[in-house]
């Protein structure tokens, strides 16, 4: 039987390796702590579960969703903008349901261009832009980013002939995997280059809500405008610990928003209706349950980060994500040190260069596991004598 070489000519998923390794350990006796899996070990709150079996057991709603789903989820969707951020949705025409921001990106990129185009991508960046790219037939051109300005892209750095060819921009802050943030004059900067260079912004708001202290991430479409050109992913798994329940959206130009729910309709049925509805519950709350997640992995975040400080580690304090992005020691390279720590203290981190050819000499680190955990996590970090 044969695969098409667009499925073979995929690179390895670093992620199912270290999983596969992680596995073989157990079955050996080791206790394996994972800060690998960008995901949160958090409950989803009880008031959204208990919206979810409210509806569950509404017979209408285990029919079809409409394709662009259902106006309840839309309208919440708007209404979180408007009072989130202050931008006005039309949710008919600006909003559209995905079953995961990760869908969404993959199907955006299918829905915009054609073979043999170039998008820009972050580097280090989330690896789904690069797949999904490479499953549609483009090229991938990275706009590198790097530590001494605090992974903002410098624009003007981009080659003439690379803006020339682009199509598309992909931006994501709160950053996966450097956890990065930025200010609105960031996304005024990237609406001004994409507006000058005839292309498309694609902003990957995943961790917009998952942010510390007084900080709060800004929306692109803050920017006067920016619906001309810009679109933005949002999600709840990461605000609301939702990963599982596969529930996001899409926000921004009508043109665009139209091309994916094409494309959408002619491949699936949108979310289960009554995950939809408990999504909308979700939004229009006062997010007081958000903040709760937050100070949870603020104070995991804290903890780790003195620890990595302590035991000689460089690593910037985040001001948003689950994530710490740490320079491993000089004499490993991202790999050397994360197949150290998996096989001498049992612990798991991502490889940086799981992210991009930029990510070489770091490794992210997942706040995903209970204080507890952290604190065996900094006892065996120690007892390696980094």
């Amino acid at each position: 039987m044969q695969v098409s070489n667009r499925v073979k000519d995929l690179p390895p998923y670093l992620f199912s390796e270290f999983q596969r390794k992680k596995k073989k350990l157990q079955k050996q006796g080791v206790d394996v702590i994972d800060l690998g899996i960008g995901a949160p070990d958090l409950p989803t709150p009880q008031f959204v579960i208990d919206k979810l079996i409210e509806e569950a057991k509404v017979s209408s709603n285990h029919r079809y969703s409409s394709y662009d789903g259902i106006s309840d989820y839309r309208n919440a969707v708007a209404q979180h903008y408007r009072s989130h951020y202050g931008v006005e949705l039309d949710p008919d025409s600006e909003v559209l349901t995905l079953i995961g921001s990760k869908e969404g990106i993959a199907n955006l990129v299918q829905a915009v261009i054609n073979p043999g185009d170039t998008v820009l991508i972050p580097d280090p960046g989330y690896p789904v832009y690069r797949t999904a790219i490479h499953l549609a037939g483009g090229v991938s051109e990275y706009l590198p980013l790097d530590q001494q300005n605090g992974y903002i892209p410098k624009f003007n750095l981009v080659p003439d002939q690379v803006k020339e060819k682009a199509k598309l921009l992909f931006l994501n802050y709160p950053s996966n995997p450097t956890s990065a943030t930025v200010g609105l004059n960031t996304f005024l900067e990237a609406i001004t280059f994409v507006r000058d260079n005839h292309m498309l912004l694609a902003h990957d708001a995943a961790y917009d809500l998952v942010t510390f202290g007084e900080y709060k991430a800004p929306s692109v479409l803050q920017v006067p405008n920016a619906k001309d050109n810009a679109i933005e992913f949002g999600s709840l798994s990461k605000s609301f610990n939702m990963t599982g329940w596969r529930i996001g959206y899409v926000v921004g130009n009508k043109t665009i928003i139209k091309a994916i729910a094409t494309l959408k309709s002619n491949m699936d049925t949108c979310q289960f209706i009554p995950i939809q509805k408990a999504a909308a519950t979700a939004l229009k709350s006062d997010l007081s349950v958000v903040k709760e997640n937050n100070a949870v992995f603020q104070e995991r975040m804290e903890k780790l980060y003195g620890a990595l400080h302590e035991i000689g580690m460089e690593v910037q304090k985040p001001k948003g994500t689950i994530f710490l992005w740490a320079k491993t020691p000089a004499n490993h390279t991202s790999i050397e040190f994360s197949n150290m720590l998996l096989e001498k203290a049992g612990v798991i981190v991502t490889p940086g260069t799981a992210f991009g050819p930029s990510g070489e000499g770091y490794v992210r680190i997942a706040l995903s596991v209970p204080i507890g955990r952290i604190d065996e996590v900094i006892d065996r970090l120690k007892k390696l004598d980094l």
